[in-house]
């Protein structure tokens, strides 16, 4: 039989672990499915690559996740609700889109005991995530460089700031939502800013899964941390089960892709 397909999309792409987890749960699994990557500069040809390389299914990472939802023929609500889609499956050649992130940044965020949540940056995993985060009652600030990139988070109903004029206060919980330090030693926001938010925050988390300097800076206040891992799992996990139409459950697959992360 026929290997199924399946991909990540993204620019850059080079560091993604998503091939290493699912195909390691496919093994595991004894499911016949085979996971790359593909650095796709142009999001608005992913629809044509998904369809002429013939993928059942894929995950896409930045920049692309607000292409992969127009790129989509079928949303799920949540999905439709937030116009950030990082999960697509392949039917008879219509996509159906998902989002992923959102349920798997929630779940990462349970260790901590945080009401209050500062997100720096605006993109598209800020987009769904904070839709997610204050449907669980959690109360949630955007912050960002540029004011064009607030606009729907505005339109949506947040609070939003530009760092130039934004007057640091309490937050219980940052999150660097940006994709600074993920290949330079770059934070997601000034310094002399980050230093007011942390001194009076209890956790930091950053969506890049490795120690960036975001992280290392929170450590300084001695203030518990956490990189994207558990969230790469946990969405990854999710994923997985759209990707293989359910026949596994998320606690059969979440531990595999945990441990896949080791080697």
């Amino acid at each position: 039989m026929e290997r199924e397909l399946f991909m990540i999309f993204g620019d850059p792409v080079s560091h993604s672990k998503s091939p290493l987890m699912h195909n390691f749960a496919f093994r595991e699994l004894g499911f016949n499915g085979c996971y790359s990557r593909y650095h796709l500069r142009d999001g608005s040809k992913l629809k044509e690559k998904i369809l002429s390389l013939k993928i059942k299914g894929c995950n896409i990472t930045v920049p692309h996740k607000e292409a992969a939802f127009l790129a989509c023929d079928y949303l799920d609500t949540f999905a439709k609700s937030v116009g950030v889609v990082n999960t697509i499956v392949q039917k008879d050649g219509k996509l159906y889109g998902y989002n992923t992130d959102a349920p798997g940044f929630l779940k990462a965020t349970e260790d901590f005991k945080a009401k209050s949540v500062l997100f720096l940056g605006a993109g598209g995993t800020a987009k769904s995530t904070a839709k997610i985060l204050r449907q669980n009652g959690f109360s949630v600030t955007i912050a960002n460089r540029s004011k064009e990139r607030l606009k729907s988070f505005i339109e949506d109903g947040f609070e939003c700031f530009v760092y130039d004029e934004f007057k640091p206060r309490e937050f219980d919980l940052i999150v660097n939502m940006t994709s600074a330090g993920l290949s330079d030693e770059s934070l997601p926001a000034p310094k002399k800013l980050l230093k007011e938010l942390l001194k009076d925050a209890k956790g930091a988390i950053d969506v890049i899964y490795r120690e960036t300097p975001f992280l290392k800076l929170a450590k300084e206040f001695n203030l518990p941390t956490k990189d994207g891992a558990d969230m790469l799992i946990f969405q990854g996990a999710i994923a997985f089960e759209y990707f293989t139409n359910h026949q596994f459950s998320f606690d059969e697959v979440e531990p595999l892709m945990r441990e896949a992360l080791k080697f």
